[in-house]
């Protein structure tokens, strides 16, 4: 049986941030995961964790300077420092809020860049990231983005992050698996999966061509959600899509998976 974890960088937009973790258990989310958290203090995020009742599932590392186009600081030499103390505020929050696994961002490969100087740099930033993380129980994921949404990301390819994975060799280092990105990159989605399912540690979704919920798009995800079951899949599936409509109108598709029905207002 699935187990969904809300999106709320993607879902419950017409609140603001803090109010979305309500938003989400009003809806029967048992667990959300978000994308940035840092322009609220740990402390702000983890009161909003606490009041909602809901546990957060994944977040990703800080992404550097947005406004200059950075998505990431893992993968670039020339910000080695400034990884590691991003790593630090990582765990920070991790901590405040218990979150179990974190996405650390690649970050853009610039126009000319030494592509091998970025992997030995990728490749040296994750083992050490791993080994901390490893002492404060954490889980460290690997996201692959698609080039079409993402044009220049470092980490494109799922078959690289397979093989980043297994050469660091971390027990708690693994595939961050976004069906939406795999579609996009590699097709062939089902065969993917039941390859690459010994190294998943999480799984997000959204249907393609334009990021949509379930039920529309180019992806039957009744049969996604049943490979995963079939293949023993346990963890959080993340519904990361943008809502065709609003994200309550947008949720018809899950209550056939167990997710329970919205809280009733109660009389006055």
């Amino acid at each position: 049986m699935p187990r969904f974890a809300a999106n709320l960088s993607f879902l419950f937009q017409d609140e603001p941030f803090l109010d979305r973790f309500a938003a989400a258990a009003d809806q029967g989310f048992q667990a959300v995961e978000f994308m940035f958290p840092y322009d609220h203090s740990a402390a702000a995020v983890a009161s909003a964790v606490r009041a909602a009742g809901v546990q957060v599932v994944l977040f990703n590392t800080p992404a550097g300077d947005w406004a200059k186009g950075e998505r990431g600081l893992a993968a670039l030499p020339s910000r080695r420092q400034d990884f590691r103390a991003a790593m630090a505020r990582t765990f920070e929050y991790a901590e405040a809020f218990n979150c179990p696994r974190i996405h650390v961002v690649a970050g853009m490969q610039p126009s000319g860049a030494d592509r091998r100087a970025m992997e030995a740099c990728f490749m040296d930033n994750l083992a050490w990231a791993a080994q901390q993380a490893a002492g404060m129980g954490r889980m460290l994921m690997l996201e692959p983005l698609n080039q079409r949404d993402n044009p220049g990301f470092f980490l494109s390819d799922f078959d690289f992050a397979e093989k980043v994975i297994t050469d660091i060799g971390a027990p708690n280092l693994r595939l961050q698996f976004d069906v939406y990105h795999a579609q996009i990159t590699h097709g062939d989605i089902t065969k993917r999966i039941e390859r690459q399912m010994p190294w998943i540690g999480h799984v997000q979704i959204a249907n393609p061509p334009d990021r949509r919920e379930p039920g529309n798009g180019e992806i039957d995800y009744r049969y996604i959600l049943e490979t995963f079951d079939r293949l023993g899949y346990d963890g959080w599936i993340g519904c990361e899509y943008r809502p065709t409509g609003s994200t309550v109108e947008s949720l018809g598709w899950i209550r056939d998976y167990g997710v329970v029905p919205p809280k009733k207002p109660t009389n006055p």
